[in-house]
């Protein structure tokens, strides 16, 4: 199985990377049979916003978006929290793909001043509408405690627990939906 870890965030100075990484080290290091994980930056497709005409460069994104994201049996999402909500170039990613993420399951990784929980809440109701399987487990990091200066990432030791049973919880439904694709 392949299990995209998404980078939800597209700020030049944006903590999302090595939250990202952090997720994807840990994930590794279980070690998990048959089992590939890959983080992708959503900085890294320039998508315009959804219902503007695109340029041939962002058509061209739009395409590779749509088949990175069909590419996998699952996924991490790792969201911020603007505003009390999921930052707008990740929905409006999200917005250009439908069939590329039904019948798959998703897990959430968040951060913010109150550790991302309503972007989380956001991203369950789009996920909804997606056809996707959200799992219950998530990750939460405060800028206040997992974050020097909320900008040098040094998540305390206990969200591995949350990490585990999330990853657990992702891989078994990904397995199960990968039945019925």
């Amino acid at each position: 199985m392949k299990i995209g870890i998404i980078t939800g965030s597209v700020r030049e100075e944006r903590n999302g990377k090595a939250v990202s990484n952090w997720v994807e080290t840990y994930a590794n290091s279980r070690n998990d049979q048959d089992v590939t994980y890959e983080v992708v930056e959503l900085a890294n497709y320039d998508l315009p916003f959804l219902g503007v005409t695109p340029t041939e460069e962002q058509g061209a994104a739009i395409g590779a978006w749509s088949q990175k994201m069909a590419s996998f049996d699952g996924f991490v999402f790792v969201t911020p929290e603007y505003n009390r909500a999921v930052p707008g170039a990740f929905k409006n990613a999200l917005d250009y793909l439908q069939p590329e993420l039904n019948n798959k399951a998703v897990a959430y990784v968040s951060y913010g001043g109150l550790g991302g929980l309503s972007a989380i809440q956001t991203l369950r109701l789009v996920a909804a509408e997606q056809e996707m399987a959200d799992v219950r487990t998530m990750v939460n990091f405060s800028l206040m405690t997992d974050f020097e200066n909320m900008s040098v990432f040094v998540p305390n030791d206990y969200h591995k627990v949350n990490a585990e049973m999330m990853l657990n919880q992702l891989l078994s439904w990904s397995k199960a939906f990968k039945t019925i694709r």
